[in-house]
């Protein structure tokens, strides 16, 4: 067996040094080492590894064939070492390793490239799993610990979950195209109750009592559910007259549907977008995603602008 050559890295740097510079008055200029140490070293270094590396001449320094190919592997091995120290310092910081983001449909809408890109860039050692919920998860994964942090909709009735609003996202109505407000510029909450609405089963109370306009109505016009699992299905629903919804305006621009129309609600407030993560529980990692996220939302604020002024009528 043969045994491992053991190469100290200052050796490797000396040698990458006087490839580059091809002249040793210059390479131990820029290591900081007198020139015959450093024509020692590159001796020790080549009896080490068992080739001549540099031809040498009074007038100038050329790297043999096995010179350039041991270039290659040096700088190779230089670049793994001090990546796997940032990658250590990362991990001592909490700066490395996976987060789970999870998000529901929509996420943090025309925020969230935004957002990822600068994360990416500002930690490249975080590998960040995205996972969209159905809709009667509420938190994203957050209350069954899927998940580390989320993009959310508030309101928010789950009990351990902290969170930080990015934007307000205007709502409207969604109704089949007979329905007898059609026409109208604007309809007040309680003049939906009637209607069965769209619910997403959701366990959070607070949820489901914003979407359903629970605070405009009476013990006669309490709420009849039919419930979903998504924002399609929803949309199918509503146009086979089956129910009405309270939706994003995102829907209206985004993702029109034969058969339904929207209409402002003149009473209702929109719904915030935030994001998520357990009290009590903010690591390194879910605090730098939330500082990423918030410094993306106060340097766009044009987008802001747009996403919060979106027209709720068509």
């Amino acid at each position: 067996m043969v045994s491992p050559i053991e190469i100290n890295t200052r050796k490797l740097g000396y040698f990458v040094a006087v490839a580059e510079e091809l002249h040793f008055s210059k390479a131990a200029a820029r290591v900081h080492l007198a020139q015959q140490a450093l024509s020692r070293q590159i001796k020790e270094l080549e009896n080490q590894v068992g080739a001549k590396l540099l031809e040498r001449t009074t007038r100038k320094v050329t790297l043999t064939p096995a010179g350039e190919a041991f270039l290659e592997g040096a700088r190779t091995a230089l670049a793994a070492l001090e990546e796997a120290a940032a990658t250590a310092r990362r991990a001592e910081r909490g700066l490395a390793g996976t987060l789970r983001l999870g998000y529901v449909p929509g996420a943090a809408l025309e925020l969230t490239p935004f957002i990822l890109t600068e994360f990416g860039e500002r930690h490249p050692g975080v590998v960040v799993e995205m996972q969209e919920f159905p809709v009667h998860d509420s938190s994203a994964g957050l209350a069954s610990g899927a998940t580390d942090v989320a993009f959310v909709r508030l309101p928010k009735g789950i009990p351990n979950i902290e969170t930080e609003v990015l934007f307000v996202d205007p709502v409207v109505a969604m109704v089949p195209s007979s329905h007898h407000l059609v026409g109208r510029v604007s309809v007040s909450a309680r003049e939906l109750v009637a209607d069965p609405i769209t619910n997403g089963d959701t366990l959070d109370e607070a949820y489901r009592a914003f979407w359903c306009l629970d605070a405009a109505r009476d013990e006669s016009t309490r709420a009849r559910l039919v419930p979903i699992n998504s924002i399609t299905e929803e949309a199918q629903l509503v146009a086979a007259g089956a129910a009405i919804a309270v939706t994003s305006t995102v829907v209206m621009h985004h993702m029109p549907m034969p058969g339904v129309e929207f209409l402002e609600i003149n009473d209702w407030p929109g719904s915030a977008i935030a994001l998520g993560w357990h009290r009590d529980e903010r690591s390194p990692l879910v605090a730098q995603f939330l500082d990423v996220a918030l410094s993306v939302r106060d340097r766009e604020t044009e987008l802001v602008h747009t996403m919060e002024s979106r027209p709720t009528t068509t």
